[in-house]
């Protein structure tokens, strides 16, 4: 149920990439997509603070704040249909929908972590599988060329949204190894900061996340680069569902992995594999376009496949009564990095192609997994 439910929350988040250039057209502003994607990202990371800051998840009932948090992100996402379409209005709701969004994604997985203190990367797999599914789905929506308003789309996320918020609300309770912290402590971040385990799974999440939403944000634009001709069709929304959507099956298969060889192993190659998937798609263009079309999906199992075995990592490094603070600390400056690297690449392709812009995320990688195993080194006496 916690799985269903992370899918049918985290459908909002990529709504609004969808119907953008719908917006964008009867607003007659091109260029929107990166302020669209960045603003949820900024929301996200605003709510994510503030319930590290206050250890909201730990406090209070993860259930209760994953209802509420669904309802309110499903209500932004539905003002956007109710006030007066303007720029402003477009970003202030799904910078709401991101605020919201904070309490969906990794007070989620804190409620996983609560049920399973063993096997929990692969729990976690599942979890962020969701996560990706509900990410990609309104590429599918697009990609099916039913004919219908954008607005449909925002009804039918924010359907999804309200009903996986009651079914954790009303069908999941806290789980068994919650352990409540009853107590504000303003010191809490900085003391969780200082512990090593932390420091080493949060780089190598850091670096992921530099490049993951910046290539879910323009992969609709790289398979259009790469098609060559005409206009964006149907069929590059429903590509964008698959190359995306794809990562499930990773995050899923992944945490069955590390079962047996351990969260560590899984997260480190996955980093190093999505990182030279930036480097080939630099070649991308001069080969057939089934090979480029496989590569994209490659890159796409790749670059999920650790995301939940370095969240497992996070919940594992801290005391069970500070897992959620921890979670939604990472998560906060994971997105940060990923504001950063969306509006680096939308200025970069002022001067540059699209793959070679997507090219330079290896950077991301290849500092998160020098930094991961740097980190990880035991300490000689």
């Amino acid at each position: 149920m916690i799985v269903i439910a992370q899918f049918l929350g985290t459908s909002l988040w990529f709504a609004g990439n969808v119907v953008a250039p719908e917006i964008s057209q009867l607003l007659n502003l091109p260029g929107i997509l990166a302020s669209i994607t960045s603003v949820v990202q900024l929301g996200f990371i605003l709510g994510t603070l503030t319930f590290a800051f206050f250890s909201i998840p730990d406090r209070f009932s993860p259930s209760s704040v994953f209802f509420f948090s669904a309802v309110l992100a499903a209500s932004f996402n539905l003002l956007l249909m109710i006030l007066p379409l303007n720029l402003p209005t477009v970003l202030l709701c799904r910078f709401m929908v991101g605020f919201f969004l904070a309490g969906i994604y990794p007070v989620g997985m804190k409620i996983a972590s609560d049920y399973f203190q063993k096997g929990l990367g692969s729990a976690l797999g599942y979890l962020v599988g969701a996560l990706v599914l509900g990410t990609a789905f309104p590429y599918l929506l697009k990609g099916l060329d039913v004919v219908f308003s954008w607005k449909l789309i925002l009804w039918v996320t924010s359907g999804l949204a309200l009903i996986g918020g009651g079914i954790v609300g009303f069908f999941v309770p806290d789980g068994p190894f919650h352990h409540k912290n009853s107590k504000f402590d303003i010191r809490l971040i900085p003391t969780l900061a200082k512990v090593k385990a932390l420091q080493s799974a949060a780089s190598g999440y850091f670096g992921h996340m530099w490049e993951l939403y910046t290539f879910w944000a323009f992969v609709p634009v790289l398979v259009f680069f790469l098609r060559g001709e005409g206009e964006m069709k149907p069929a590059d929304s429903l590509l964008s569902f698959f190359v995306i959507g794809i990562g499930a099956i990773s995050c899923a298969v992944g945490g069955k992995i590390a079962k047996q060889v351990g969260s560590r192993k899984v997260a480190a190659v996955a980093l190093a594999g999505s990182g030279i998937c930036c480097i080939l798609i630099l070649f991308a263009s001069s080969i057939p376009t089934l090979a480029w079309i496989v590569l994209l999906l490659v890159w796409g199992l790749l670059i999920t496949a650790d995301s939940p075995q370095f969240s497992t990592l996070v919940a594992q490094s801290v005391p069970a009564e500070n897992k959620g603070t921890a979670l939604t600390l990472v998560n906060s400056i994971g997105f940060a990095i990923s504001i950063l690297s969306i509006q680096l690449a939308q200025l970069l392709l002022q001067w540059m192609s699209i793959d070679t812009v997507l090219s330079l995320l290896f950077m991301g990688p290849a500092a998160g997994l020098l930094l991961f195993r740097r980190y990880h080194r035991p300490v000689k006496v």
